[in-house]
C-alpha cells in the first residue's frame, strides 16, 4: 500500500487523521473538514496531492499519441501551457479517466492522472504504443516526487510572501519548469487546481516540498485534507472516477452523458479511441443526464451518498453519484444521473434517504457561482 512521503510529518507535525484512498494512504483532514473547506473558500489552504499520477512522456510520437488517447485536440498547446481536462475512453465511449496535459517541449509532455487510474493508465499507454509503434518512451515519476495544491483567493498572496513573486504572474494554466520558491527549487509550479478557487500547484522533490510546506503553514496557509478537497470539488460539480463515471457499460453512461465542459472534448477532431461511440451517443441521444440537486433546509445537515435513488412521484429516474452538506450554501448538494425526461432545471425531484424522501431541486453546475 503506498503511502504519500510525507505522512508521518503530517501526522507527527500537524496532527493529521489518515484513511485510505484506493489504495493509498493519505490525510482525511487536520482539524475539521468544514473549517478546512471555509477556509480554501475565504483564505488559501494547502493539500498534499502526492497521491495523483505524474508521468512524463518523452519521444518525437508524444503528440500523435495523445491526440489518439484523448477528446481535445491538444495539438495548438503551446510550451509552458497546461491543455485539459481531457478525457481518455474506452471503445464504448466510457471514460477511463480525466486527466491534464503538460507541453514541456514537442517532444517531452507531462501527464497528470487520478491517484486511482495511475497503474491502469500507465499500462494502457504502455499497450497503445506498443500497438502503435509509437516513438515515445513512459516514466511514472509519481513515487519519487511530491506535490502540493495551494488554492484560495489568497493563493497569490502567499506565493509572493514565501519568495515567488513570479508566479504570481503566471496565466491560469500556465507553468514553469525548474524555478526556486525562495531558496527551494521546485521541479513544476502552475497556475491550476480543482476547487473552483486561484491556486498553484507545486512539484518537487520530497525533501523540497516538505520545506515549502512548512513556509507555508509558518506565512498563515492551514493544511486541508482529503475529505474538503472532495466537498470542495462537489460544490463546483468536478467529477470523480467510480462516482461520476466508470468503463463498465452497465455501470456509467456514455461520456456525453457527464456534461463535462470545460473544453474535454473537440467534436472537430477525428482517430481518438472511443469516437465512434461517443458519436452515435451524440446523434442518437443519451438516456441519462449528470445534473445537481440542491435539497432544501427541511433535509438539515443531511449528507446525500452514493447510490441513493432519485424519484419524480413514485417512480425512479435516476440516482445520486456523490453528495455532501455544503458549509457555503448551508445545506445538502448532489451530483446525480436523471433519465433525461426528467431533467428539467427548475423542477424539483425527491431523493431517497433511509425510507424518507428528501425534495431536492434540479440545478446546473457549479452550485457556488464563483
Amino acid at each position: 500500500m503506498p503511502k504519500i512521503a510525507l505522512l508521518e510529518y503530517y501526522i507527527e507535525k500537524l496532527g493529521a487523521e489518515t484513511g485510505l484512498f484506493g489504495d493509498w494512504e493519505v490525510p482525511y483532514r487536520y482539524t475539521n473538514a468544514i473549517e478546512e473547506h471555509v477556509n480554501v473558500r475565504n483564505n488559501v489552504g494547502v493539500f498534499d496531492v502526492s497521491h495523483m499520477g505524474r508521468i512524463v512522456l518523452r519521444g518525437p510520437d508524444v503528440l500523435p499519441l495523445a491526440q489518439y488517447l484523448y477528446t481535445k485536440d491538444v495539438s495548438k498547446t503551446k510550451p509552458s501551457w497546461m491543455s485539459g481536462p481531457t478525457l481518455a475512453l474506452n471503445q464504448w465511449a466510457r471514460v477511463k479517466d480525466d486527466e491534464m496535459l503538460y507541453k514541456i517541449s514537442d517532444e517531452e509532455w507531462y501527464l497528470v492522472t487520478n491517484a486511482l487510474a495511475r497503474e491502469k493508465m500507465v499500462n494502457y499507454i504502455k499497450s497503445v504504443i506498443a500497438e502503435k509503434k509509437f516513438k515515445v518512451e513512459i516514466t511514472d515519476i509519481t513515487l519519487d516526487t511530491s506535490m502540493l495544491a495551494v488554492q484560495g483567493p489568497r493563493a497569490a498572496e502567499l506565493m509572493e510572501k514565501i519568495g515567488a513573486k513570479w508566479a504570481t504572474d503566471l496565466k491560469t494554466l500556465e507553468f514553469r519548469m525548474g524555478e526556486n520558491i525562495g531558496e527551494v527549487k521546485t521541479l513544476l509550479v502552475s497556475r491550476s487546481g480543482w476547487t473552483g478557487e486561484d491556486g498553484f500547484e507545486i512539484w518537487g522533490g520530497h525533501h523540497e516540498i516538505k520545506s515549502i510546506v512548512e513556509k507555508l503553514i509558518a506565512n498563515g496557509a492551514k493544511p486541508a485534507g482529503l475529505i474538503a478537497r472532495d466537498t470542495l470539488r462537489i460544490e463546483m460539480g468536478f467529477v470523480l472516477g467510480d462516482h461520476e463515471y466508470g468503463e463498465d457499460p452497465l455501470k456509467f453512461p456514455c461520456a456525453l452523458s457527464l456534461r463535462y465542459g470545460l473544453g474535454a472534448i473537440t467534436w472537430e477532431k477525428k482517430g481518438f479511441v472511443g469516437e465512434e461511440a461517443l458519436r452515435t451517443c451524440k446523434r442518437e441521444g443519451v438516456r441519462w443526464v449528470r445534473v445537481g440537486l440542491k435539497f432544501g433546509k427541511e433535509a438539515g445537515r443531511l449528507v446525500p451518498r452514493t447510490g441513493m435513488p432519485v424519484y419524480s412521484e413514485d417512480v425512479q429516474v435516476g440516482w445520486i453519484t456523490s453528495g455532501t452538506f455544503s458549509p457555503i450554501l448551508n445545506r445538502a448538494i448532489a451530483m446525480a444521473y436523471v433519465d433525461s425526461r426528467y431533467a428539467v432545471f427548475g423542477e424539483e425531484l425527491e431523493v431517497l434517504v433511509r425510507d424518507k424522501k428528501y425534495s431536492a431541486k434540479i440545478v446546473d453546475f457549479p452550485f457556488i457561482k464563483k
